[in-house]
């Protein structure tokens, strides 16, 4: 069976195709386009019209190309930015009728639990961790062991809604960084209090900035071919150091970091570094699999169930 992932990101909506198949998940198709649905209002709750509009082209792209590979099952999954959007449900029922796509709209907690499955699949979950993916709307933890999940829960503290709100200066300004430190310490007392009951010692970045950071690290890596990766605990801080320092204009000329991260990089830098701060983690690494691997994933256990 073909099946068909979408993932409606704030920042980045994302397609990939699979062969669902007895054995597994082999996945034959992939793309990605920088839609910024979260662009400019995002802590207004509201998708502004260019991003909107944005948003159902690329869906049409999409689905010219899910009908061009014969996809038998499609899953469109909406996250932060239209969960939380005020014109969240206008932008679903436009994706219906104009693009021909059924958009799923999960809450954080589901998008937790996918984002779980799909790091599982990468096999690297070897110890107690903590997985966190940090999007532009919001921002996953679940801790977890090789057995299974033991905790999971979404903030509204993604990239985009915290540079939005927070980032006015260039480098970034103590003031700023006050702020945001301000704003994790108001939202994750709780984290904090379950990785003090259940004491994760590795951190599992999930795609996004992760992959930046793995590739700006692990030089002549080719991201595309692997599932997971260990990072240097210490290289990563010497890197999240002169990320949060640079100017824009030096990240923008930093060779690996992609157009779309240049500022939300510092963001991202800055919440990795206050969780690995503030909760004792030992270890670093990367799971290239993320949501719409969990979906996929997800697919392919229910096919299982169907076929027992």
């Amino acid at each position: 069976m073909k099946a068909a992932v979408i993932d409606l990101g704030t920042n980045t909506f994302h397609l990939i195709i699979a062969d669902i198949t007895a054995d597994g998940v082999e996945v034959i198709y992939k793309t990605n386009i920088p839609v910024r649905l979260g662009e400019g209002r995002i802590n207004e709750n509201l998708i502004i019209p260019e991003a909107f509009e944005r948003g159902i082209k690329t869906l049409n792209d999409f689905k010219k190309e899910i009908d061009r590979q014969g996809v038998t099952l499609v899953r469109a999954i909406a996250t932060s930015a239209v969960r939380s959007a005020t014109n969240g449900a206008d932008f679903v029922a436009a994706a219906f009728s104009r693009a021909g796509i059924k958009i799923e709209v999960i809450s954080g907690e589901d998008e937790a639990a996918y984002i779980f499955n799909g790091v599982k699949a990468t096999g690297s979950i070897t110890a107690p961790s903590l997985i966190m993916d940090i999007g532009g709307g919001s921002t996953e933890f679940i801790i977890c062991n090789p057995e299974g999940q033991l905790w999971k829960k979404s903030y509204n503290i993604g990239a985009a809604r915290l540079m939005q709100a927070y980032f006015h200066s260039d480098p970034i300004s103590k003031d700023d960084q006050s702020a945001i430190i301000g704003r994790l310490d108001e939202e994750l007392a709780d984290l904090k209090q379950a990785c003090l009951d259940l004491q994760p010692e590795v951190l599992i970045g999930s795609a996004g900035a992760f992959e930046t950071f793995a590739v700006m690290l692990l030089k002549g890596i080719d991201i595309k071919n692997i599932s997971s990766a260990v990072l240097d605990f210490t290289a990563y801080r010497s890197l999240s150091a002169k990320l949060i320092s640079s100017t824009h204009a030096e990240r923008a000329v930093m060779p690996d970091l992609i157009s779309l991260r240049v500022d939300m990089i510092v963001i991202a830098a800055m919440i990795t570094n206050y969780v690995i701060e503030h909760l004792g983690l030992k270890a670093i690494s990367l799971s290239t699999y993320d949501l719409k691997m969990g979906v996929l994933y997800t697919i392919w256990e229910d096919q299982k169930l169907d076929n027992a």
